[in-house]
């Protein structure tokens, strides 16, 4: 188990030295910490303990990308003592409820950056997560949703003995393709995994802000598909969305494939109900 010490926060360059720290909420994958630095400076710090070197790279890359178009916390370094890797962030006053309307509007002006090579991906994988990401190049969203999202979470599925639903699969991934031949796919920059806890709002002006990307080029419709799995998202939030890149004719029915990949995701990581409601979604997509 881990626990954050003052030999550890030696390492972090804060302006000073820490005096107070405390655990606070940060996910399911990540310690997080709020720090306080003898000159009142205040921090934000993610632990991944026992991990990979540069484990946080990617969010950091990710960040520094969102932050062309939306507001982002400002990374302040990363390193790692020992096999302990952590990313510093600036202290946001931060709140779960603000300008929706905003939210939406900064999102598609994130979708509205597109890949420097015209092409599905990203110039990294990242396989230090629970689930790798592939990220190798394609020119098309459908070759790459479906061979390096899809077909990778059930090749995963099927090892944890999770999966019997091949004959569904495959129906399912026929009717995709043929959307996909009709829908016009181009390659912009995603958040990669925009749920209900991916976002806050500034207490004092109201206004988004974006954290915990997991970003690549691809369609994007795919984190339009996220919102719409657990909630969080009101109604302000879609027209905000619209009024800067309004949907696409047939959307429903192609978002119900972000769907089904965000709970193979669940079922991989946690089991459960999340099993039959990946089911309930092969079957629900093949019955349109």
């Amino acid at each position: 188990m881990f626990n954050l010490t003052k030999a550890f926060l030696k390492e972090v360059p804060t302006n000073a030295e820490v005096t107070d720290f405390h655990e606070v909420h940060g996910g399911d994958i990540n310690k997080a910490y709020s720090l306080t630095d003898a000159q009142g400076g205040r921090y934000f710090l993610k632990v991944q303990p026992n991990s990979v070197l540069a484990f946080f790279q990617h969010e950091a890359d990710g960040l520094k990308l969102l932050s062309q178009a939306a507001r982002v916390p400002k990374v302040i370094a990363l390193g790692h003592v020992g096999q302990d890797q952590w990313l510093l962030l600036e202290y946001l006053n931060a709140t779960n409820y603000g300008n929706q309307y905003s939210l939406g509007q900064d999102l598609a002006k994130i979708h509205s950056i597109t890949s420097p090579n015209g092409q599905f991906g990203f110039d990294k994988d990242f396989k230090a997560g629970k689930t790798s990401k592939i990220n190798t190049w394609q020119s098309s969203w459908y070759e790459f949703f479906v061979k390096q999202r899809l077909n990778v979470l059930r090749e995963l599925l099927i090892n944890e003995g999770k999966w019997n639903d091949d004959q569904n699969y495959k129906k399912a991934i026929e009717i995709f393709q043929s959307l996909m031949e009709k829908h016009d796919s181009r390659p912009s920059l995603l958040h990669g995994d925009f749920w209900s806890g991916n976002f806050m709002f500034d207490a004092d002006s109201g206004q988004p802000i974006f954290i915990d990307p997991d970003v690549y080029y691809g369609d994007p419709e795919f984190d339009i598909g996220i919102t719409t799995v657990f909630g969080g998202f009101n109604q302000d939030f879609y027209v905000g969305y619209q009024s800067t890149k309004p949907f696409q004719s047939g959307a429903e029915r192609r978002l119900m494939f972000y769907q089904l990949y965000y709970l193979m995701v669940h079922a991989h990581l946690f089991a459960g109900s999340y099993i039959q409601a990946y089911r309930g979604k092969l079957a629900q997509i093949i019955q349109q």
